[in-house]
């Protein structure tokens, strides 16, 4: 059996007949570049996310660089994130002129360890990014508790958690922005690249316009120095029928997830995910850690299942980041997580069939 690390033809082939009517419908109306379907979507995501606002853009990365420009980040201040997630994260802070600062996360969630923040705000520190990784948010009352009484700005990495929620509260609605992606592979992913800014803020949800947009109010007149950030028309609208679906793929990634801990629980060499208690995981990516990630990789892929790792090398290890002066030991719970994390194949269309063979062949690996 082959089991695919993700299916993108599996979901499409359950929704295509509806993707079809929409992009006609794009094609029709001749409205590529922002416009009426994207602002469609933008009302409807909104919602979803319990916002007032929703900014269309072209890429996750887009959405926290715009974020840090429109809420006033720039050359000499510092933002605090964590070293285990994709690089856009620190990329955007680097891009918008101000300093990328690490903390350690918590061996539990993965996510940012509130406990750490103290110790790294300095008088530059303007900003923190808690990123809400494989689709599990971060502790956010404790998070917003020290950014308020520091007088800080929180912007939520939210482009692995669309649809998760931390005590009832969804990803996104709780600092001053939430930062989604739609890449392909997300739990709501387009058919190309694009992003979103949620907010409640007004005055950004109008700067985010403008910045999207070479900075003109109007055509042809420019406001500020902005940038080609729009979502394309056929994005969303397709992302709109996709977003009618979410819920219910959302859940059944929750039932793959109950489904794998069952059939892996109990075997020493495995960490499997641990939900925090008061949030909801919506298992984006379900990584495991193993002590013997790369022999097990090649056991998994001889058997014809396909894994990933969700990262291999923090951002504080990285090259581009060297500058920063961080080393080896910096942040030891993030490089341990990173030598031993092991994404397994997660999508909504899995099968139980397909489960129990990647589980079959993880437990015959531990022998």
């Amino acid at each position: 059996m082959k089991v695919p690390f993700l299916d993108l033809q599996a979901q499409y082939k359950t929704i295509w007949a509806e993707i079809a009517l929409a992009m006609q419908k794009v094609l029709d109306d001749a409205a590529f570049a922002g416009g009426p379907h994207v602002a469609q979507f933008e009302k409807e995501f909104a919602a979803f996310c319990s916002c007032q606002y929703a900014l269309g853009v072209s890429s996750g990365t887009a959405a926290l660089w715009m974020a840090l420009r429109g809420l006033g980040v720039g050359p000499g201040d510092e933002v605090i994130t964590v070293p285990n997630t994709f690089i856009a994260t620190a990329e955007a802070i680097s891009l918008a002129g101000a300093k990328p600062v690490f903390v350690d996360i918590d061996e539990n969630t993965y996510t940012m360890n509130p406990a750490l923040l103290e110790a790294a705000i300095t008088s530059r520190t303007t900003a923190i990014i808690p990123v809400h990784l494989y689709g599990q948010m971060a502790d956010m009352d404790a998070i917003m508790a020290i950014a308020r009484a520091r007088k800080l700005i929180v912007i939520e990495d939210a482009c692995q958690a669309h649809g998760a929620t931390y005590k009832g509260r969804p990803a996104g609605s709780i600092g001053d922005a939430g930062c989604f992606s739609f890449y392909p592979g997300k739990n709501l992913g387009a058919y190309g690249e694009a992003g979103a800014v949620v907010t409640n803020n007004a005055e950004l949800a109008q700067k985010i316009k403008l910045l999207r947009d070479h900075g003109q109010p109007q055509k042809y007149y420019h406001a500020v120095i902005g940038w080609n950030d729009r979502m394309d028309g056929l994005q969303g609208a397709i992302l709109s029928v996709k977003l009618k679906h979410l819920k219910t793929w959302n859940k059944a990634r929750r039932a793959h997830a109950q489904f794998y801990r069952a059939l892996l629980s109990g075997l020493e060499n495995v960490i499997l995910p641990r939900e925090a208690l008061d949030a909801k995981h919506v298992y984006h990516i379900y990584a495991v850690r193993v002590q013997n990630r790369d022999r097990m990789m090649r056991a998994l892929a001889e058997k014809g299942i396909q894994c990933g790792v969700h990262y291999p090398l923090p951002l504080h290890l990285q090259e581009v980041y060297h500058f920063l002066g961080w080393r080896q030991g910096s942040f030891p719970i993030a490089e341990k997580c990173a030598k031993e994390v092991l994404s397994l194949p997660m999508f909504p269309e899995l099968t139980e069939e397909q489960i129990e063979y990647v589980a079959g062949a993880i437990r015959l690996s531990c022998r």
